[in-house]
C-alpha cells in the first residue's frame, strides 16, 4: 500500500511539473519552490533539517522513483537528484570539513533550473539539503563554480537573462545563500562582443576574477576557438572586462567552447589546469602556466578527458575542487547523460569522484577517489585464472549488478576483452576491449594501449539505440602489470586503469540473468593474476 501511495504521489507530481514546465516555458518571477531561513549554528542546522519539509518530500519522491523503475536501472551508489532530471554539476567545494555538491535541480513546484544541494563527508556518502539557489530577477540559474576566500564560500552561475551572477554563503552548511552582485552583457573594450556563459571564480591578490566560458574568432578563416573572457573585481559587486584569458592554446580544436569552466592549481610545480567541456567533443582540460601579472593563462599541455560524445549516455560537464590537503592533486566529477528506454525511469547521474593529478611529463592521471569501499557488502576472490588463446572464459562466482570488479592481468598479455553484465548466453553484454600497441601513446621501452568500451549489445530492448564507442588511451612501463578497476551500478559500467586512463557509458540490460563476467584472449592466452569482486550497497541521502 505505500509503495503504491509512493508511486500515485509520484505521478501526480510529475504530470504537475510536466504541466508546468511545458504548458508555462516563460515562467519568470521569483521561484514558486518552497524556501527556508535557517539558523546560523550548526546544531540549530542539523535540527530544522530533520524536519524540513523539502528533504521530507526528497525522501518520498526518491522511494517512488525507485519503485517505479521495474527494470532496475537506477544508478544505486552514483549519485542521483531527488527529483526527476538532473543536469550540470555545479560548485563542488570542500567547506568546514565537509564537501558541498551543487547542482542543476529542475523541482516540480517550479520547473526552471536552480541549484540543488548536497553534502557529504567523503563524497560517496551523500545527504540531500534543500535547494541553494533560486531564481528571482534571472530566469534560470545555470552553471556555475564556487571558490573558498574571505571566510566564505563565493559562488558564481549564469543567471539567464542577468548575466553572470555571484552569491556567498558562511554559514556551517551553506544554507543561507546571499545575491551579491552581478555582470551584465555589455560590448567588450577590446571590439569583442564576450559570450556570458558557463563562469567560474577565483581569488587572486586583491581582486576576484571571473572567467565566462565561450570562443573567439581566432581560428583559421575566422572559426571560433575555445577562449575564456576574464572580469575582475575587488568586491563582488562592481566588475570591469579584462580580456580573452587564454594563450597559446594549440590543443583545442574548432568549435570547442570551453563550457563549464574550472580554473585550478594543479601539481606543485606551479602548474594550473582548466578543466572544460566542449559540447562539441566532450570533457577536456587544458595546462600552463598563469601569468598573474599579465592574467593570462599560457598553455603547454592538454587533451580529452573522453573521446565520445556527451548525448546520449556519454560524460558531460565536470566539477572540481582542489584536494584540501596540499597534495596538489585536484577532485573532480562529471554529469552523465541517460540513454531512456522507458521515459523517467533512467536518470541522469554523476560519475564517481575522481582524483587528477600530474605526472612528470604534465600528462594528467585520474584515478577513483578514495571512498568507494564504503559501499563493499561482501567479497569475492579468485586467482590465476588460465584464459586459452581465442577462448572465452566465465568468471564463476563473480557477478552482479552493482558490483565493483578489480582485475590484474600479466605483463605481457595479448589484446584481450572483459564481458560484464552479461546473461549467460550472451544475448546481452557490455564489452571493454583492449589493444596492446594501439600506437597512439608513445613510450619509450613500454607498451601502449587503447582501450574501448562499447555497449552495442548491452541491451535487447527494441528501445534501445547504442551509440558510438568510449575510447582511451595510455601507456604503460615495460614491466607494469595492467590494473583494471570496474564499476558496474545498474545502467552505468565506469572503469579506471593504472591511475592513467578513464572511461564510462551507460548500458541497460533488460534481461535479469545479465550479470555475468567473462574474459577473453586473442591471438596468445594470458592470466588472470588476480580478480577480486564486491557487491556494492547504496546511497542514503537522509538527513538522520
Amino acid at each position: 500500500m505505500k509503495i503504491r501511495l509512493l508511486f500515485v504521489l509520484f505521478l501526480a507530481s510529475s504530470l504537475s511539473a510536466f504541466a508546468q514546465g511545458f504548458m508555462m516555458p516563460t515562467v519568470t518571477g521569483p521561484s514558486k519552490a518552497e524556501k527556508f531561513s535557517f539558523a546560523a549554528d550548526e546544531s540549530t542546522q542539523m535540527e530544522q533539517l530533520r524536519s524540513n519539509s523539502m528533504l521530507q518530500w526528497f525522501r518520498q519522491n526518491r522511494q517512488a522513483m525507485a519503485a517505479l523503475d521495474e527494470l532496475d536501472h537506477r544508478p544505486v551508489y552514483h549519485f542521483t537528484s531527488p527529483e526527476k532530471q538532473l543536469n550540470d554539476p555545479n560548485g563542488l567545494c570542500f567547506w568546514n570539513g565537509r564537501w558541498h555538491l551543487f547542482y542543476q535541480a529542475y523541482p516540480t513546484a517550479d520547473p526552471r533550473v536552480h541549484w540543488g544541494h548536497a553534502v557529504s563527508d567523503d563524497m560517496y556518502n551523500w545527504k540531500d539539503l534543500p535547494l541553494a539557489l533560486y531564481p528571482d530577477e534571472e530566469r534560470s540559474c545555470f552553471s556555475g563554480a564556487t571558490t573558498v576566500a574571505d571566510g566564505r564560500v563565493v559562488a558564481v552561475y549564469n543567471g539567464m537573462g542577468v548575466g553572470n551572477m555571484f552569491a556567498t554563503a558562511s554559514d556551517p552548511l551553506l544554507l543561507n545563500w546571499d545575491k551579491v552582485g552581478y555582470i551584465a552583457p555589455s560590448i567588450a573594450n577590446d571590439g569583442l562582443s564576450y559570450s556570458l556563459f558557463d563562469p567560474c571564480v577565483w581569488k587572486n591578490g586583491d581582486f576576484y576574477y571571473a572567467l565566462s566560458g565561450g570562443a573567439i574568432p581566432a581560428g583559421p578563416a575566422g572559426t571560433r576557438l575555445c577562449n575564456g573572457y576574464l572580469f575582475r573585481s575587488r568586491d563582488l559587486k562592481t566588475w570591469e572586462y579584462v580580456h580573452p584569458f587564454i594563450q597559446d592554446d594549440w590543443f583545442s580544436a574548432v568549435g570547442d567552447d570551453g563550457g563549464c569552466p574550472y580554473f585550478l592549481p594543479i601539481g606543485k610545480d606551479g602548474k594550473y589546469m582548466l578543466l572544460h567541456f566542449s559540447h562539441r567533443r566532450g570533457a577536456k582540460y587544458l595546462i600552463g602556466n598563469y601569468d598573474t601579472r599579465e592574467q593570462v593563462f599560457h598553455v603547454t599541455g592538454g587533451a580529452q578527458i573522453n573521446e565520445g560524445p556527451a548525448r546520449p549516455g556519454g560524460t558531460h560537464a565536470p566539477s572540481a575542487f582542489p584536494l584540501p590537503d596540499g597534495s596538489g592533486e585536484v577532485v573532480a566529477l562529471y554529469n552523465v547523460k541517460p540513454l531512456e528506454i522507458i521515459p523517467g525511469t533512467n536518470v541522469e547521474c554523476f560519475t564517481l569522484p575522481q582524483v587528477l593529478s600530474l605526472d612528470g611529463q604534465d600528462n594528467l592521471l585520474i584515478r577513483p577517489f578514495d571512498g568507494y569501499q564504503t559501499f563493499r557488502k561482501g567479497r569475492k576472490a579468485l586467482s590465476d585464472i588460465v584464459v586459452p588463446a581465442n577462448k572465452e572464459v566465465q568468471l564463476k562466482g563473480i557477478s552482479g549488478d552493482a558490483m565493483e570488479l578489480d582485475l590484474q592481468f600479466d605483463v605481457d598479455t595479448p589484446n584481450f576483452e572483459i564481458k560484464v553484465l552479461a546473461d549467460p548466453k550472451q544475448r546481452e553484454y557490455t564489452a571493454l576491449t583492449f589493444y596492446r600497441d594501439a600506437g597512439m601513446v608513445s613510450l619509450r621501452g613500454g607498451n601502449s594501449w587503447r582501450m574501448i568500451l562499447d555497449h552495442t549489445h548491452g541491451s535487447l530492448s527494441e528501445k534501445f539505440v547504442p551509440r558510438t564507442p568510449e575510447i582511451a588511451d595510455f601507456a604503460c612501463a615495460k614491466d607494469e602489470p595492467l590494473k583494471v578497476k570496474i564499476f558496474i551500478d545498474k545502467s552505468i559500467v565506469e572503469v579506471f586503469v593504472n591511475d592513467k586512463a578513464w572511461v564510462m557509458l551507460r548500458t541497460y540490460p533488460i534481461l535479469k540473468e545479465s550479470t555475468g563476467v567473462f574474459v577473453k584472449a586473442f591471438g596468445n592466452g594470458t592470466v588472470v593474476r588476480s580478480a577480486e569482486a564486491w557487491q556494492m550497497g547504496g546511497i542514503d541521502y537522509s538527513i538522520q
